[in-house]
């Protein structure tokens, strides 16, 4: 694993851990006013710090919603609490991702791990929530992308925030499901909707602003906190009009020998079909398409029977 600087500092959360909801490190705040509920989720993998530094700066600011109900969570709480940033790759979970558990079937089910056990602490919270923010960041240097899953309502959803550029619409992983794509966040038939934003590489300086400013985008878009509240906070500039990818396939390495063919971090554009990605042992990875985006390749870290990148195509409309 090569060497990244951690330009972040993790916050101190114990302050959060004890609440009224009795589900430790998560809060929620009801205006008593007509209104959804939303729900802004940090630390769904434990070394992923940028989201708690928006968490808990909301709460330490006292934020209440306007209208509607609003919840801040932490999730992996026990991963995040055994970050250390001279080992910062050793605590994204425990015992499983927390984010290939969240089906019924999983969560009701009698099998235990410690991710398990606070999913199902949060499950309540997920299922009550309207709307749902999940922020996480990546392992490599690469432009923030917003995750919107594979329905329409995701990709009008991410729009509605306007930023960051890049909205990727995909069908998840194969080894489990996500939590923006639980329940009714992911039936075409519920008013639910959720994203999940990668605001960036764990822990350089840029994914702690991403994340502050598309929570809220996200609270401005669901109309729940004060408006001249959210105009102080949201940057003034113009955003990049934005695109949005769909994933086709995922690339998944079958070969402890997997290696891309040069050194991609995310968002390049593979120009002609048939150009070489990757070699997955001796076997080409070559792009089935012209002008094929490669999301979120994991060039540092590459696991057999794990996704090495997945493979878009920029929209047309």
């Amino acid at each position: 694993m090569r060497d990244i600087q951690v330009e972040l500092k993790a916050p101190d959360i114990e302050i959060h851990r004890r609440s009224p909801t009795g589900t430790e490190f998560v809060h929620t705040f009801e205006s008593g006013k007509p209104g959804p509920h939303v729900m802004v989720n940090a630390l769904t993998h434990g070394n992923e710090i940028c989201g708690a530094i928006a968490v808990d700066r909301l709460l330490r600011m006292g934020v209440r919603p306007a209208r509607g109900t609003l919840t801040l969570a932490f999730a992996n709480v026990e991963a995040f609490f055994r970050f250390d940033p001279e080992r910062p790759y050793a605590t994204r979970f425990i015992d499983e991702d927390f984010n290939r558990v969240w089906t019924p079937e999983t969560l009701s089910g009698s099998r235990m791990s410690v991710e398990l056990g606070r999913a199902r602490q949060l499950r309540p919270h997920v299922d009550a929530a309207d709307y749902l923010l999940d922020i996480h960041s990546m392992l490599e240097p690469s432009p923030a992308v917003m995750i919107c899953g594979p329905l329409d309502k995701g990709i009008r959803f991410a729009r509605d925030l306007g930023s960051p550029e890049h909205i990727v619409c995909d069908k998840g992983h194969a080894n489990g499901t996500r939590m923006r794509d639980y329940g009714g966040f992911g039936d075409p038939a519920s008013p639910k909707n959720a994203l999940l934003i990668e605001c960036g590489q764990h822990w350089e300086r840029a994914a702690e602003h991403v994340a502050w400013q598309v929570t809220w985008r996200f609270l401005r878009a669901l109309d729940v906190m004060d408006r001249e509240l959210v105009d102080r906070e949201i940057d003034k500039a113009a955003a990049a009009p934005q695109k949005v990818i769909r994933v086709t396939q995922a690339v998944v390495a079958t070969s402890p020998a997997f290696r891309f063919a040069k050194d991609f971090s995310g968002l390049e554009i593979i120009p002609r079909q048939g150009d070489l990605i990757a070699w997955d042992g001796d076997a080409p990875v070559r792009a089935p398409y012209d002008n094929c985006v490669l999301v979120m390749p994991v060039p540092h870290n590459i696991k057999t029977g794990l996704t090495a990148v997945r493979l878009g195509q920029i929209d047309a409309h």
